[in-house]
């Protein structure tokens, strides 16, 4: 078989239909388009969403909720103070870190540490966030934090 050889399956390909060729065809005169009107004038187009001059639906339904153009929320991976408690004494938890242990997933993802459960060592501890609680426990237990800039995530907003 070669390519000059080949051929559509027969009845695969139909002649297209032909209208305003006479009313003996039965799609003579207005051709199907019924009489007058927009759609029966040659080039109309009309976008599907139209309804005719009437006031749209998408204006006619109340606007409820804020409506942000342009903003992203800023998502922190979340991580409490008793999870740390897998690390050495005296060791500096970065987000390389935390991502090595497998505390965290994302890549560039923003870190917040939050006080819950109760720490045991004596931590430097670098996030991006950190609630008041956890500040208070790791201080408490001689540790230091450090707040990390946000340019750390090339996802955030500047």
């Amino acid at each position: 078989m070669k390519l000059n050889e080949l051929k559509p399956a027969p009845g695969a390909n139909r002649s297209r239909k032909r209208v305003g060729r006479g009313n003996a065809s039965g799609w003579g005169g207005t051709c199907g388009r019924g009489h007058k009107g927009q759609k029966s004038r040659s080039g109309a187009s009309i976008p599907a969403w139209f309804e005719g001059g009437q006031m749209p639906l998408v204006r006619r339904l109340p606007k409820r909720g804020p409506r942000r153009t342009g903003h992203k929320r800023l998502e922190y991976d979340i991580i409490n103070v008793e999870t740390l408690n897998i690390f050495e004494d005296a060791a500096v938890i970065s987000p390389e870190v935390l991502r090595e242990a497998g505390i965290i997933k994302r890549k560039n993802g923003l870190i917040k540490i939050l006080g819950d459960g109760e720490l045991e060592k004596q931590l430097k501890v670098q996030a991006h966030r950190f609630s008041k609680s956890a500040i208070q426990k790791i201080e408490s237990k001689g540790g230091t934090t450090e707040v990390l800039g946000m340019h750390a995530n090339p996802n955030a907003p500047a």
